[in-house]
Parts: C-alpha cells; sequence; structure tokens
C-alpha cells in the first residue's frame, strides 16, 4: 500500500499523518518535542503508522462482521494491551539504563544500597503497569516519559524512605537516563508487540476466542502487508532541523493554509494558536495561501502562555479552560506577556478576584491578541477555521466565538477534534501532490 506522510514538528509536540492514494485519512501520530528533533520525527510518524494499522484493522474485521457488536471493545482491548507491552519494553530499557548510569555515579558507599533500591523501584513500577492500561484508567498523558517519571518519582520516594538513602540520589539517577530513553526508537518490536498484545487481548475478552481464526486472520494479514512511504513532506516550527532535503519542506504556512481545506473545503480564513506562534492565514477556494499574519517578537498569547499561567496557578495545562467556563463575572487581563503574567495573576488574586474569572479574562485578552492578527491579515471571512492546540481548549473556543459574533456577526466557525494534525494533514497532501500531480519519486527518510 503506497501512504504519503506529512510531519509537523511543533515546538511543544510533533505530529504525523498518513493518507492513501485517495487521500483519505488512515492513521495519526503524535509525541512530545525533543532537542533531537530527527527522533520526536521518527517516532511521530512511527506512531502515524500505527495508528494506521488500527484504521485497517477496523476496516477489516468490519468487513468480516465476525465480531459484531464487539469491535469496538476489542480494538479498544488490543490498543490497551500493546500500550501495555510498549511501556513494559521502555521501562526495561529505563531500568537497564538506569543501572548503567549508577555504575558511574559518585554516591561513595550508597552506591550497592542505591543499585537495590532502584531494582526495587523497578519491581514495583512493572507490577503496577497493568493497571496503567486497564479500561477507565485515566492518565494526565501518554508520553513514556510522564507517565514513567511520575510512577517513578512516587515510587522512588517510598522506596528510598524504606532503604534508608537519599531520594535524591534516585532522581540523580532517572535524570542522567530518561533522555537516553526517551530518545531511542523501538521500531523493530511493533510487530511483536502487536501480535503479543493479540494473545493477551483474547485472554481478557474469552468471548472472542470462539471466533479467533475470523479475527486472527485480517488481523495477521494487515500486520504482514507493507505500507510504503512513497513521500513524507515536513513541516513545522522545527522544520529547519527535519532530516529532509530541501524539495521534502514545505512552510508552515502552506501546510496550515491546505490541512484546514482538506478537513473543511469551504475554508477562507484560517486561525491557528500553537505552542510558539499564532497564524492568521487568508486560503482560496482551493486551499492556496493568498495572504497571512503571524505574532511578532514573542509567544504571548499562545500554548506556552498557557503552560506558564498553568504553573503559576499550580493546576494542569488541561484544567485551564474547564475553570474559565465557570466564569461568572468579566474581568479584564491588561497584559498577555508573559514575562508580566505571574505578577498580574498575584495582583489579581490580592484583589480578591475569582481564579476561574481570572482564567476567563486571560483566555480572553489571548483571542483578542489573535482577532488583532487577523484584522491584520485582512480580517475574518467565511468559512472560518480554527485550528492548533489551542482549539481544544473549551474556554478559548467561547472566547473566539463571542469575540467574532461581536465583529463579524454569525459565522461559519469550524474546529475539527484532530485539528492540532492541521500542518501534518497539509503536509501529508502535498507529498500526495508531490508523486501524484508532479510525478516525484523521491523518499525522505526519517
Amino acid at each position: 500500500m503506497r501512504c504519503f506522510i506529512g510531519i509537523d514538528l511543533g515546538s511543544t509536540t510533533t505530529k504525523a499523518v498518513v493518507i492513501d492514494e485517495d487521500q483519505n485519512v488512515l492513521g495519526r501520530g503524535i509525541t512530545n518535542s525533543r532537542s533531537n528533533y530527527d527522533t520526536a520525527a521518527a517516532i511521530a510518524k512511527q506512531e502515524a503508522l500505527v495508528n494506521s494499522r488500527f484504521h485497517l484493522f477496523r476496516a477489516a474485521l468490519g468487513s468480516t462482521k465476525a465480531l459484531n457488536g464487539e469491535l469496538d471493545g476489542f480494538l479498544g482491548q488490543l490498543e490497551r494491551d500493546f500500550r501495555s507491552e510498549q511501556y513494559l519494553e521502555q521501562l526495561g530499557d529505563l531500568e537497564q539504563t538506569c543501572q548503567r548510569s549508577l555504575a558511574t555515579a559518585k554516591f561513595g558507599d550508597s552506591t550497592q544500597a542505591v543499585g537495590e533500591a532502584l531494582t526495587e523501584v523497578f519491581k514495583r513500577l512493572s507490577t503496577e503497569a497493568p493497571s496503567l492500561f486497564a479500561p477507565g484508567a485515566k492518565r494526565k498523558s501518554d508520553f513514556f516519559r510522564d507517565i514513567a517519571g511520575s510512577q517513578y518519582l512516587a515510587t522512588g520516594e517510598t522506596v528510598a524512605k524504606e532503604s534508608g538513602i537519599r531520594y535524591d540520589f534516585l532522581l540523580n539517577v532517572f535524570d542522567r537516563s530518561i533522555i537516553e530513553v526517551e530518545n531511542r526508537v523501538y521500531g523493530d518490536s511493533i510487530k511483536r508487540h502487536l501480535l503479543a498484545a493479540l494473545e493477551r487481548t483474547f485472554v481478557v475478552l474469552p468471548e472472542t476466542a470462539a471466533r479467533r481464526s475470523q479475527v486472527e486472520a485480517p488481523i495477521k494479514g494487515i500486520l504482514d502487508m507493507p505500507m510504503e512511504e512513497t513521500y513524507v513532506v515536513g513541516t513545522g516550527y522545527g522544520r529547519a532541523r527535519l532530516p529532509f532535503s530541501k524539495e521534502h519542506v514545505r512552510s508552515e504556512i502552506l501546510c496550515h493554509g491546505l490541512g484546514a481545506h482538506m478537513m473543511y473545503p469551504g475554508t477562507a480564513t484560517v486561525l491557528d494558536i500553537g505552542g510558539q506562534d499564532t497564524k492568521a492565514i487568508q486560503v482560496d477556494p482551493n486551499g492556496i495561501v493568498e495572504g497571512f499574519q503571524m505574532n511578532d517578537r514573542c509567544a504571548a498569547g499562545c500554548g506556552r502562555y498557557l503552560g506558564y499561567i498553568a504553573d503559576e496557578m499550580n493546576m494542569g495545562l488541561h484544567e485551564l479552560g474547564p475553570m474559565a467556563m465557570k466564569s461568572t463575572k468579566t474581568i479584564r487581563i491588561n497584559s498577555t506577556c508573559t514575562v508580566f503574567a505571574g505578577a498580574e495573576l498575584r495582583d489579581r488574586l490580592s484583589l480578591g478576584d475569582k481564579r476561574e474569572d481570572i482564567m476567563a479574562g486571560l483566555h480572553r485578552a489571548i483571542i483578542l491578541r489573535a482577532m488583532s492578527i487577523l484584522a491584520r491579515s485582512g480580517g475574518i471571512r467565511n468559512e472560518f477555521t480554527f485550528t492548533g492546540g489551542v482549539a481544544k481548549n473549551e474556554a478559548a473556543v467561547k472566547a473566539l466565538k463571542d469575540l467574532v459574533r461581536e465583529n463579524y456577526g454569525e459565522l461559519t466557525l469550524n474546529i475539527d477534534p484532530d485539528s492540532i494534525y492541521t500542518g501534518a494533514l497539509g503536509g501529508a497532501t502535498f507529498a500526495y501532490r508531490a508523486v501524484v500531480d508532479e510525478g516525484k519519486t523521491a523518499e525522505a527518510r526519517t
């Protein structure tokens, strides 16, 4: 099967999208961006290809009707078991890396005790691992570093107290090891993990075991099917560092404009608020960029700003929107400057303003800044598409809808649940056009 791939290397996350020869989206992948951009691009692409396999599993099993109404449950369990297999492999790798780091550490007479404590920590982490991927389990992140880090810190503190060793020794070993593990790509074990997950799923869902042959054959057929990476196009904040030749790189503006058009063909204006910048883009009926504006000088009012606010408020980034939605009072925030944000927050709190009202004011200030960028780009035309990570923030969406209605009247506002992948979708579409429309055959490897 020929596949066309777009990779969007953002400042905080790297996204990838795979489309087929009919320009249907097969899969999407995301990982946290690293200083090692080659690795971030490779892992995002790998995740998108894995997601594509699951998409094909669904289509194949749906056509056989072997699972009837149990298809969603089966695929959900299969993916959980697969993620558990992946996590355990990385956890084992992390343990070995920590032990190697310990060998060069200077902990004096405590070295042996720290080694024994490490063994105990990872024994407990391995025992707890299945619960992290059980049905209904809630994780604040799906990235290995975040999951393993939070588990390691909590378990390490307990083990350190029980062992009578210094907790900072265990932290030191983890800090020296995690980047090495995080920057490894485990592509060779994907098929093995999927087959192992399949075995586990049949055990967990015994009702499917009776139809094992009907279920197993399509899955193994898809696993054996090669997915040819026909052409890859990269874009994004870190595109200059992508391991591609120049002809495989497109600007963020072009990719977000085309990606929004592919999601919503009627799109005329695009607003993208990402981690590091805000882009206002005007496109023609074919998705070709006619004009654009971006924020200048700093990342004020972007995702990084919201992350800073979350840290100041001792909250998770995902909690900001829901809190702002509880607001009952309009508060004007004067600055969206990250440097002064902490001071203004503390001033507001000292004046007795409620946290939810402050959050609502902050979101409105961010969107007001975006509206000025939109105005400079040519205003808002129907249809208007909002993309980027901030488009998943319900308070930002509410503020945008309110301000668009106040300034432009009733317009069609498009927000796709997968809007964070807009740039990568645009890249994949450019990859498709390079081969199908322009006849190019060169490949870009990550």
